[in-house]
């Protein structure tokens, strides 16, 4: 059996923006997770990037889902297509039968026992045979190269698509954590409205995506000031064209609100963190990682507000991937793994 046999070991960041796989320490797939279906027979168009593109650019036979919302699966049928398509993608050699697959996915730290179900069963549909999982902030710390196991605190701030998940980890364990449903695609969607409200100009998601890349910030005296940033639409009520410029300082005052609940998330985590582990936190610092990291002057709104130094982790977008990888190779190695 020897010559049939082969288990391919694969890391999977399932995100509610994108999705990362790992294998053997590099990342092979890293793309947006959407799906196109035909609308009449179900089946797979595409997945990842070319999906994204059609999205909002649909004809009637076709539709585009996101599987996963706020961070867990909405749609099951479309997250295993989607599992199964990204798989497909990894550059393989040449072989006769199909891999078996022994794989470990991230999952958020708030996840209910029917969500982790979801994750799995996807994950099985997929050609999974083992199946471990580990939560999204301990993936964070693992990859950004923090000790979990040592007995010290140490909190991450994981802001991703869906969810935010901040949690105090020591001892390889998670000791206190929150996990909210403010995050990345909640600031695209209060762009999407601002823009309406303020502009009188009508923006899909692709656009508002676009707005908090260029523009995005979370304070409204930004020492490095991003260009203006020039959007095209429809206006809503003529239906004529419209330009619009729009600085940051508009988009700070226009994200203010969901900016506010995530800060009111980590303050409210580090109530619950017990004195030890919080002397440690003072000392050592918040970590910020996910894609919202990444938004204009966060860490320094974190810091002015809260009197702990934040630090964005080198590779924030990858940092959770990194970490499964890891997890990955030492799965006898780390009890916090769920089988």
């Amino acid at each position: 059996m020897g010559l049939f046999s082969f288990t391919q070991e694969i890391a999977i960041d399932l995100g509610t923006a994108n999705t990362i796989i790992i294998q053997g320490d590099k990342i092979v797939v890293d793309e947006p997770s959407v799906v196109a279906l035909d609308k009449r027979t179900d089946k797979l168009i595409a997945v990842g990037e070319k999906a994204r593109q059609m999205q909002g650019k649909e004809n009637e036979g076709i539709r585009t889902v996101r599987p996963l919302r706020d961070g867990v699966i909405a749609d099951f049928y479309a997250a295993e297509l989607m599992l199964r398509g990204l798989i497909k993608m990894i550059p393989q050699r040449s072989r006769l039968f199909a891999p078996t697959l022994k794989m470990v996915v991230c999952i958020p730290s708030g996840s209910t026992e029917v969500e982790i179900r979801a994750v799995r069963d996807s994950s099985e549909h997929a050609g999974g045979r083992e199946i471990y999982m580990v939560y999204e902030p301990m993936a964070a710390a693992i990859g950004i190269g923090i000790d979990v196991e040592a007995p010290n605190g140490c909190m991450i701030v994981d802001i991703g698509g869906g969810t935010t998940e901040i949690a105090v980890i020591s001892l390889g364990g998670i000791v206190s954590n929150k996990s909210i449903r403010i995050a990345g695609d909640d600031l695209t969607a209060d762009i999407m409205e601002y823009m309406g409200r303020m502009h009188n100009i009508k923006v899909g998601e692709r656009t508002a995506e676009q707005i908090k890349i260029q523009v995005g910030a979370a304070l409204t005296d930004l020492e490095d000031a991003p260009e203006d940033y020039i959007v095209h639409g429809p206006n809503r009520m003529t239906a004529l064209p419209m330009e619009v410029p729009v600085s940051y300082q508009e988009i700070a005052h226009c994200l203010e609100k969901s900016v506010s609940k995530i800060e009111a998330a980590v303050l409210s985590a580090l109530e619950q963190t017990p004195p030890e582990l919080y002397a440690d936190i003072v000392k050592q610092g918040i970590y910020l990682a996910g894609g919202g990291a990444l938004l204009r002057g966060l860490e320094k709104r974190l810091t002015d507000k809260i009197s702990i130094p934040f630090h964005v982790a080198a590779d924030p977008l990858h940092a959770v991937a990194r970490g499964t990888g890891i997890a990955l190779k030492n799965v006898e190695k780390y009890p916090f793994l769920i089988r």
